[in-house]
């Protein structure tokens, strides 16, 4: 098996995120992008101390899971989701198995196992997303075109490329209001002749296109993203977008400048073109104002889901101090407030922590406290002494050097919510070999159609 050859396979099983493992001749191939079962073509990419990887050209047969029919017009080719065609129940069936193997290898490693040598912890499943699709309260579209020198695009990039866009325009992870307005810049951008921005040469004007829509509130915030080498008057097509028949509102529209060299959306400057830079949405009865970088659970409805199992998790919290630790905008602080003596939450973003603090007022609750920065530095500065540890860590993790400071902490029970799997996997051998003990876990399904799963996990001091 070298490098260029071309091969075909089934798909015999597919490994968190989306590592496809395809045998030939007994050689296992780690092919991406594709699902169990199906018969593929691929090309060798890779190979390097007897591991193999192959890149997909083609699906040469239909898994025996796909029962169902795409329900958008640029499924496969694009990369926004992976199983739309898989019935939501394999789906989920599908991603409580990965993760239960990461976890049990973790628990594994860490030696914490039964008389006959098996994972010794409590493994609860998968907890579906109660809307299937539509569910996304945020996404960010990119402009650009679908091959070199084609007419504008606005949408997601194809399966694999930094570069091809694909008009989203019947995009179903987001409500329809959302795929209505993207149809409304896109035409207008391609009436006014505006070019997209090169990422290579660095010119151009169109760069994103961020929706943001609160799924129990309806309002949206609609947020134009460009470079500042045009200035055009911008009026018609916020007449246009307020012109449109939506089942929600829009409460704002934003035309935020970005001169960045990096491929994201920031902003060095933001315009407001029509009413207020946020809008609102709720969670557990609770109302949060996000801003267009606040972090937010994506999908609003299956986060209820989330923080309602991560109260069941922690439990009797009265007169207890809780750390909140990567504490975003304060929705789990603030959410776990009225059950203990006080939550201090900490987050590097402090947009987020403002947007924190208003919340919290704003819902009436006094006994969150919120500190700016970097979880390593902070729990060296903050002299209050946690009775219990939340952490909802980036994709990324835990930083290897805020591990132990929080390990040295004590308390005697915590709970690790992650978006990363792998990541998890990684830190709780920490923590098994530091005095905890795995005591039971869960998935939250808050990314129908894709390959991500959010799991959350109990441990316990052994000593207690």
């Amino acid at each position: 098996m070298k490098k260029g050859e071309i091969y075909e396979g089934i798909i015999e099983k597919v490994e968190f995120p989306n590592k496809g493992k395809v045998f030939v001749d007994g050689q296992c191939v780690t092919v991406k992008n594709g699902m169990p079962g199906q018969k593929i073509r691929f090309m060798i990419n890779k190979k390097r101390n007897g591991r193999a990887e192959g890149r997909l050209l083609e699906v040469l047969e239909r898994s025996p899971y796909e029962t169902r029919e795409p329900v958008c017009s640029i499924f496969p080719a694009c990369g926004g989701c992976m199983y739309q065609t898989m019935d939501y129940q394999n789906q989920l069936d599908m991603k409580q198995q990965q993760i239960r193997e990461l976890l049990d290898a973790a628990v594994l490693r860490g030696g914490q196992t039964d008389q006959d040598g098996k994972p010794d912890y409590r493994f609860e499943g998968i907890k579906g997303s109660p809307r299937e699709f539509a569910y996304r309260n945020k996404m960010e579209f990119s402009f650009g075109d679908a091959e070199k020198g084609g007419s504008l695009t606005l949408g997601l990039h194809k399966k694999g490329s930094t570069y091809d866009v694909l008009d989203a325009v019947d995009c179903k992870l987001v409500h329809e209001d959302l795929t209505r307005i993207l149809q409304c810049v896109l035409e207008y951008c391609r009436e006014q002749g505006f070019p997209y921005y090169h990422k290579m040469q660095h010119t151009g004007y169109l760069r994103h296109l961020l929706l943001r829509r609160g799924n129990t509130t309806g309002e949206i915030l609609v947020n134009l993203v460009t470079s500042s080498q045009m200035d055009p008057d911008l009026t018609e097509l916020k007449e246009r977008l307020l012109a449109l028949p939506l089942e929600g509102s829009i409460v704002g529209i934003l035309h935020i400048l970005n001169d960045s060299l990096a491929d994201m959306v920031q902003s060095d400057e933001t315009r407001i073109l029509y009413g207020k830079d946020y809008f609102y949405e709720q969670i557990l009865g609770l109302k949060f104002k996000i801003t267009p970088f606040s972090f937010f659970q994506p999908n609003s409805l299956a986060a209820e889901v989330l923080y309602s199992t991560v109260r069941e998790y922690i439990g009797d919290m009265k007169d207890m101090t809780v750390f909140d630790l990567y504490s975003g905008t304060g929705t789990i602080s603030q959410i776990l407030a009225p059950v203990s003596r006080q939550v201090i939450g900490v987050e590097i973003v402090e947009e987020a922590v403002e947007a924190a603090r208003e919340n919290a007022a704003y819902n009436g609750i006094d006994n969150c406290r919120f500190i700016a920065g970097d979880v390593l530095k902070v729990l060296d500065e903050v002299e209050d002494k946690p009775d219990y540890i939340v952490l909802d860590p980036p994709r990324d993790g835990i930083h290897p050097k805020a591990l132990p400071k929080i390990i040295n902490y004590g308390v005697e029970n915590l709970v690790y919510i992650s978006c990363k799997p792998t990541s998890l996997a990684r830190d709780l051998e920490m923590f098994l070999g530091s005095g905890y003990r795995l005591v039971k876990a869960v998935c939250v399904d808050q990314f129908c159609q894709t390959q991500h799963v959010e799991t959350v996990v109990g441990l316990q001091r052994k000593d207690t």
